[in-house]
């Protein structure tokens, strides 16, 4: 048995206040489990996205988070929880005035090819995106698009002022 208090895992840098990957602390091999707690226009992820090999779940434990799926926007309150195939393209966010706690469950445990779509001004197009660690900041992720390398986001660690990018 392994037991870990949330608080006690470091928070990571995300588009989210606060999200903290319990998969490691807990020494799960099978399942990816994060905690997150989002601020108004916070996200849990960098882009909209699919996972090639895993599917995901995420059980909200209190506010609304809204998911961006292919059929639309689909809200998810308080004791609910969503599912996500793979290959199923979402995006989580709070676009509520109040926070966000959830849990996303991930199995298995890897994901496969990640296919991540992000605005690209430069090309005017939902592109492919790679992340990378930012070259002219300390802790800061930077969102480049495949397809002409302009910069499509840039993330810190905690809440950001507005909506995420």
């Amino acid at each position: 048995m392994k037991r870990v208090h949330v608080d006690d895992v470091e928070n990571s840098l995300q588009p989210a206040a606060v999200m903290r990957p319990l998969t490691g602390a807990l020494g799960l091999t099978d399942l990816a489990l994060n905690y997150y707690e989002l601020e108004p226009g916070d996200s849990f992820a960098f882009a909209y996205h699919s996972h090639e090999v895993q599917e995901e779940a995420f059980y909200v434990i209190s506010g609304t988070a809204t998911f961006e799926t292919e059929d639309g926007p689909v809200e998810v309150g308080p004791d609910e929880v969503v599912r996500f195939d793979r290959d199923e393209f979402q995006r989580g966010w709070n676009r509520g005035d109040g926070s966000v706690r959830a849990l996303a469950l991930g199995a298995p445990l890897e994901y496969g090819n990640q296919q991540k779509l992000r605005y690209c001004a430069t090309c005017d197009a939902e592109t492919d995106t790679n992340l990378r660690a930012a070259a002219d900041e300390e802790d800061a992720v930077v969102a480049e698009c495949v397809e002409c390398g302009a910069e499509t986001g840039r993330w810190y660690r905690g809440s950001m002022d507005g909506e995420v990018p």
